[in-house]
């Protein structure tokens, strides 16, 4: 039995809401509860209604769609409707479900949709890998920031999340996991040397052996280095050739 959800659509254009509206009458599980043609008034709908999913409009007057994001509950599904280009979408990294470009597309949507049940059956939707000149949109201490891949020095873990370091100062507390990190990120630039730590190989200065077989790696803009097991330094060795 498929599981009903509870659908508000956000955006600043009232036609593009109603053909949105249009399109998932179709889908007979998704129930329109309510629109919005702002992120402030779509807040006051959101206690009201207690939506499952957010079809949400990033451009739009005053605030963007993004700004939504930290002020409602993360367990809400978002679908991102937007006239971003296919290339500028691949730089925002948040835990959007989906994205769809307008004019929306039939078979993008019913795409989406599956996608939404997927989700709500809790099974793994695989993610895309980064590619180096990414830059991805990330929440990171509370605060969403635009982030190229390239420029990432290091991560390390935090209990259940990670702290990120990169080469213009932005440092902080991510809510992705290690796990993650290391499955997205481009493999012939990053590396694990630690099972609490990746770094990107670009920035390496010097690599010196310390004790117990271990070593010691200096990373440009980081003062301290990092210690790198043998196990790990095998495997970097195997890397660079």
């Amino acid at each position: 039995m498929k599981h009903k959800f509870n659908a508000l659509i956000v955006d600043d254009e009232r036609l593009a809401r109603k053909e949105l509206i249009s399109m998932l009458r179709k889908y007979p599980d998704i129930n329109i509860s309510g629109e919005a043609g702002s992120v402030d008034s779509a807040l006051d709908v959101i206690k009201e209604l207690r939506p499952d999913v957010i079809f949400l409009d990033i451009q739009m007057p005053g605030s963007s769609g993004f700004t939504l994001l930290d002020k409602i509950n993360p367990n809400i599904k978002i679908i991102f409707v937007t006239a971003f280009d296919e290339y500028a979408i691949r730089a925002f990294e948040v835990n959007a479900l989906d994205y769809l470009l307008k004019p929306v597309n039939p078979l993008r949507l019913k795409s989406a949709i599956e996608r939404l049940y997927q989700n709500n059956s809790n099974k793994q939707i695989v993610s895309r890998k980064f590619e180096y000149e990414d830059s991805i949109f990330l929440l990171i201490n509370s605060q969403m920031r635009f982030i190229k891949i390239s420029s990432v020095i290091s991560i390390n873990a935090s209990g259940d999340y990670t702290d990120i370091h990169t080469v213009n100062s932005i440092k902080g507390l991510t809510s992705k996991t290690m796990r993650e990190w290391e499955t997205r990120l481009p493999e012939n630039h990053f590396i694990r040397i630690h099972r609490s730590t990746i770094i990107n190989l670009n920035y390496v200065q010097k690599i010196e052996e310390w004790f117990n077989h271990s070593y010691h790696i200096y990373l440009k803009g980081i003062e301290q280095p990092y210690t790198m097991s043998r196990r790990y330094a095998s495997i970097l060795k195997e890397k660079l050739g």
